[in-house]
C-alpha cells in the first residue's frame, strides 16, 4: 500500500486527490510544519530532496509530485488518468504536467527579488523577464481552457491534478487570484472543484484541514 507522507499546507494534497480519483487504498501520515513554517526534521529525513510530497511504496521512497502522479497513474491506476503517447492531445498533456513548476518558478523569483526590498517596477531585467514569463503562462492557460474543458484534453487527467494547487492554494503565497479577468480559467476551477474526489481530498489534506485526532 502507498503511504503518503503529508506535510500540512503543501502540494502533497494533490496525491491524496489522485488516490481518491483512482479509488486506491493509501495510508496518510501527517507531518506538521514548525513555527518557521518549514518541514520538520523527520519529514526532511525521508528523502534527500526533503520536499513535499513524498510517498513510500514498499521499499521505494519517491519525491517530486509530477513524477509521483504519473508513477501512481501508470503503475497502480492502469494509466487511467494519463494521456497516452498515441493520443493527439499527448503534447498538451506533457506541457500542462509542467505548468506547476513553471508558474512556481516565476512566482518564487519574484518573491526573492521583492524580499530584498526592491519594488517590482525597479527590479530590472530579472523582474521584467519573470513577469513576462508569468503573464505568458497565464495567457496560455486561459487560451487552452477556451479550447478544451481540461488541460490534457477533453477528459480530466493528471495534468489537472497537477495544476489546481497553483490556481487555488498558491494564492496564499502571492500568486495571481483567478477572477473574472480569466473567465475560462475561473470556470475551470469551479468545474474541477466540484469533483467529489477533490472535495474529499481537500477535507482530508487540503490547506484548511488539520491533523486527524489520535
Amino acid at each position: 500500500m502507498i503511504t503518503i507522507h503529508h506535510l500540512g499546507v503543501s502540494q502533497s494534497d494533490r496525491i491524496v486527490w489522485l488516490m481518491e480519483e483512482l479509488n486506491l487504498p493509501y495510508e496518510l501520515k501527517w507531518y506538521d510544519r514548525g513555527e518557521d513554517f518549514l518541514a520538520p526534521p523527520e519529514f526532511r529525513a525521508l528523502h534527500p530532496a526533503g520536499t513535499a510530497p513524498i510517498i513510500t511504496d514498499g521499499d521505494l521512497v519517491m519525491a517530486e509530485s509530477t513524477a509521483i502522479v504519473e508513477y501512481i497513474s501508470q503503475r497502480h491506476g492502469g494509466g487511467a488518468l494519463s494521456v497516452q503517447p498515441d493520443d493527439p492531445d499527448y503534447p498538451h498533456y506533457l506541457f500542462w504536467m509542467q505548468f506547476n513548476n513553471n508558474l512556481q518558478s516565476a512566482l518564487f523569483i519574484k518573491l526573492a527579488v521583492q524580499s530584498t526590498g526592491v519594488t517590482p517596477d525597479a527590479g530590472g531585467p530579472m523582474m521584467a523577464t519573470t513577469q513576462r514569463r508569468e503573464d505568458g503562462i497565464y495567457a496560455a492557460l486561459e487560451q487552452r481552457l477556451g479550447e478544451s474543458d481540461y488541460l490534457g484534453g477533453p477528459e480530466f487527467s493528471c495534468a489537472d491534478i497537477m495544476s489546481m494547487f497553483n490556481l487555488t492554494s498558491l494564492t496564499m503565497l502571492g500568486a495571481r487570484a483567478i477572477d473574472d479577468s480569466m473567465p475560462n480559467t475561473k470556470a475551470y476551477v469551479e468545474r474541477v472543484s466540484a469533483r467529489p474526489a477533490y472535495q474529499k481530498a481537500m477535507s482530508i489534506a487540503g490547506p484548511a484541514a488539520s491533523r486527524p485526532a489520535g
